[in-house]
């Protein structure tokens, strides 16, 4: 087990009615929000009338940033920080899932820079202060709301990179499962792709797997993710299993399953980042593409004790290839493609998605070649 600092700042408010709650705690950063949001969901929901009654209640001004996609866009961004600035905003409230809080989060960010937000996601400039940020989820998947990372695409070049730094986590996000009541069964079923995804990212990539704590930390997010989403697939107005599916997403990335790991490596998503910058499809539809392929790779390269705790663990596999097979068991059960001609994406093109990728594995420093890459996505054929 590594040596390891763990700090993470997010006051969480979580349960029934915890929308309400958002406004007073806005309220202490100050009186004047960028509201930022997707499409009309949360209008139909009740999450919009929520939210910005609580924020007029509290004596907020509100000035609307509406239409994030569900792969976020620098484009829309910037416009997003050129309102923020010319209205004079103080406090961003981002009220969605992981792509409206992203989004937040950039437009947090570049609201107190006077370069290009896009220099914090190619590396030319790190985050050093942002506007503060307060969130209202609806959609468990990237945990976004508890940690201090965000994901843009830029459209014009293709990439899907990462920006993050201290300034921002979120100062309150707030929580309530019956805001997920109304999610449609595959938005469900991605987002528990998404969550599994970052917690084996460490699990498998680990510099010290001897963590029993962290290991187990895991095991258990994992299977309340897994059993949580099967309650909602047969019932999706369940409240318990929305319940713990949604605090299940928010802990499987606020830095907890990672500790004592030593370096790891989100490889799944550097190659998925490059499906997604390309193919603009779902972030979890990807994900549920790479994944397999990678274990397999990883069987090869790594051997199969982690697949075989793992998957004995998780699944009640009786070994490392069996482990795999129920991965992909749950992901079809999710609604989610398990091979790139699932998703209507040619084996021809793996060797420009592998290119695409390697822009990100360089920025990560990881340590993995085209060839290699290619390799992988082969497997997913």
């Amino acid at each position: 087990m590594q040596n390891f600092n763990f700090s993470n700042p997010v006051k969480i408010i979580f349960g029934r009615d915890a929308i309400s709650k958002i406004g007073p705690e806005a309220a202490k950063a100050g009186k004047k929000a960028l509201l930022v949001y997707g499409g009309g969901s949360i209008k139909k929901n009740g999450v919009y009338a929520a939210v910005t009654k609580t924020l007029a209640d509290s004596g907020i001004a509100v000035v609307e940033h509406p239409g994030v996609k569900p792969n976020p866009v620098i484009a829309h961004v910037r416009e997003g920080v050129k309102k923020a600035k010319a209205e004079n905003c103080t406090l961003i409230v981002a009220a969605g899932g992981g792509s409206v809080i992203d989004t937040g989060k950039a437009i947090a960010a570049g609201a107190n820079y006077d370069g290009d937000t896009w220099d914090f996601f190619c590396g030319k400039a790190a985050v050093r202060t942002a506007l503060p940020l307060f969130t209202a989820l609806t959609l468990p998947a990237t945990g976004s709301e508890m940690n201090s990372g965000c994901v843009v695409t830029n459209e014009e070049t293709k990439q899907k990179y990462a920006a993050g730094g201290p300034a921002l986590f979120p100062r309150v996000s707030v929580l309530d499962p019956a805001a997920t009541l109304t999610l449609p069964a595959r938005q469900a079923g991605y987002g528990a792709v998404d969550a599994l995804a970052h917690i084996i990212e460490g699990y498998f990539t680990a510099q010290d797997a001897d963590n029993i704590v962290t290991d187990e930390i895991v095991h258990a997010l994992a299977r309340s993710i897994i059993a949580s989403t099967r309650r909602i697939l047969k019932d999706p107005e369940d409240y318990d299993a929305r319940a713990s599916m949604m605090w299940s997403a928010t802990l499987a990335l606020n830095g907890l399953p990672v500790c004592g790991y030593g370096e790891i490596q989100f490889i799944n998503h550097a190659i998925e980042h490059a499906l997604s910058a390309i193919y603009d499809i779902a972030h979890g539809a990807g994900l549920a593409i790479v994944m397999p392929a990678w274990f397999k790779h990883h069987l090869r390269t790594a051997g199969p004790a982690r697949l075989e705790k793992f998957g004995a663990a998780v699944f009640g596999a009786g070994g490392a290839q069996e482990a795999i097979t129920a991965f992909e068991t749950f992901f079809k059960e999710a609604g989610a493609p398990v091979r790139l001609s699932e998703a209507a994406i040619p084996a021809a093109d793996i060797p420009r998605i592998a290119e695409n990728a390697m822009g990100l594995i360089r920025l990560w420093s990881l340590p993995h070649q085209q060839r290699e890459i290619e390799e992988i996505l082969a497997r997913a054929v």
